[in-house]
C-alpha cells in the first residue's frame, strides 16, 4: 500500500463547468476515503505541529462538556489513519507515532483536549459541532489551515452566526443547511469542495476577508505565478453514539499556473470569476486581481474567456 498519493494538479477543479453558483454542492463519500492523504502529508503535520505548539489558542478551541465528543473524534482518526495508513501513523493503545516526523505521542496527555491530538495525526482540519439550542454550535476544532477567518471568532456559536459574514448565506442557504445537518446519516458520510484564489500560499491564514487594493503587483503576465487556487476538500459525517457531526477540511493549494497546460480550465475558472457577484467578490478579495485574472486567461486560453 502506498502511503502517499502523488496527485496530479489541480485535483479538483470545483470552477470546471464555468458556473458560480452559492449551493451546498455535496457528493457522497466513502469512509475508506474519508480522510486524504498526499506528498504533503509530512509538512503538513510538521506545519501543525508547530502552530499547535507556537499558537496554540489560535488553532485550537474547545467548549467545557465537549471532551467526550472529543475522544470520539480522536478514536476515529487513529482507526481510519493506523487502518488506511499504517506507514505513516501507528499506535500501540498508549502512545501515537508520527513515523515520517519522528514525533510520538502518549494518549495520556490529551484526555483534557483529544482533538488537539487528533488534529496532529491528519492533514484535514477538525471541526466538531453538536446540537444546541439554535441548531449545531461549534464545540471543538483543530483548525491549523483556515482559509481567513478566526478560530475565536465562531467558536460556541451555530452555524448562522459562524456563516453570517458570508454574503447571502442566511438567505440561501442557513435553512438548507441546517436541515441537512438534522438528517444527515451515519453511514452516508458527504464531501464538497470550495475554492478562492489568493495572492498567499501560507496554509495559516486566519484574516484577509474584504481586502481592497494591494493588488497591483499582479498583472496579466505574472498572475500565473503570484496566484494560488485554494481549493477547500470538506467532509461531514455524523459520528457515534453522540451524534455530533465532524466537519473536516483538507487544503490543496497550487500556482495558478498549474492551469497553463489546461485552457479549459483556465477559460472556466475566468468564466466562473466574472459570475460572482459583488457582494461575494469582496467577501473573498477577488476584485483586486479580476482584471490580471482575465487578462492571464486570455493568454493561457488563446484570448478566449
Amino acid at each position: 500500500m502506498n502511503d502517499t498519493q502523488v496527485k496530479q494538479r489541480p485535483f479538483y477543479a470545483p470552477y470546471s463547468d464555468g458556473v458560480h453558483r452559492m449551493a451546498m454542492g455535496l457528493m457522497a463519500l466513502s469512509y475508506d476515503d474519508w480522510l486524504e492523504v498526499d506528498e504533503f502529508f509530512a509538512e503538513h503535520v510538521a506545519e501543525k505541529s508547530r502552530l499547535l505548539t507556537e499558537h496554540y489558542d489560535e488553532v485550537f478551541q474547545a467548549v467545557a462538556g465537549s471532551e467526550a465528543g472529543q475522544r470520539e473524534v480522536l478514536d476515529a482518526v487513529l482507526e481510519h489513519m493506523t487502518s488506511h495508513h499504517p506507514g505513516l501513523i501507528a499506535s500501540d493503545g498508549e502512545t501515537v507515532e508520527l513515523k515520517t516526523i519522528g514525533e510520538r505521542h502518549r494518549l495520556s496527555d490529551y484526555v483534557a483536549a483529544p482533538m488537539n491530538l487528533a488534529g496532529r495525526l491528519a492533514q484535514e482540519d477538525l471541526c466538531l459541532m453538536a446540537p444546541g439550542e439554535a441548531g449545531y454550535e461549534l464545540v471543538a476544532a483543530s483548525l491549523c489551515f483556515p482559509t481567513r477567518w478566526r478560530l475565536s471568532d465562531k467558536i460556541g456559536r451555530p452555524m448562522l452566526a459562524i456563516h453570517g459574514p458570508v454574503p447571502d448565506y442566511a438567505k440561501r442557504l442557513g435553512k438548507p443547511v441546517d436541515r441537512f445537518l438534522d438528517h444527515l446519516k451515519a453511514d452516508k458520510p458527504v464531501m464538497r469542495v470550495n475554492w478562492a484564489i489568493l495572492d498567499d500560499p501560507a496554509l495559516f491564514q486566519p484574516g484577509g476577508h474584504y481586502k481592497h487594493g494591494g493588488g497591483e503587483h499582479v498583472t496579466a503576465e505574472n498572475a500565473g505565478e503570484k496566484l494560488y487556487i485554494r481549493v477547500e476538500r470538506q467532509t461531514l459525517r455524523r459520528m457515534e453514539p453522540s451524534g455530533n457531526i465532524l466537519f473536516t477540511i483538507k487544503i490543496h493549494s497550487d500556482p495558478l499556473s498549474c492551469l497553463d497546460a489546461r485552457p479549459d480550465l483556465a477559460r472556466a475558472l475566468g468564466d466562473t470569476i466574472s459570475q460572482v457577484q459583488d457582494g461575494m467578490r469582496e467577501y473573498k478579495s477577488v476584485g483586486r486581481f479580476g482584471d490580471a485574472i482575465q487578462g492571464w486567461v486570455g493568454r493561457v486560453a488563446g484570448g478566449q474567456s
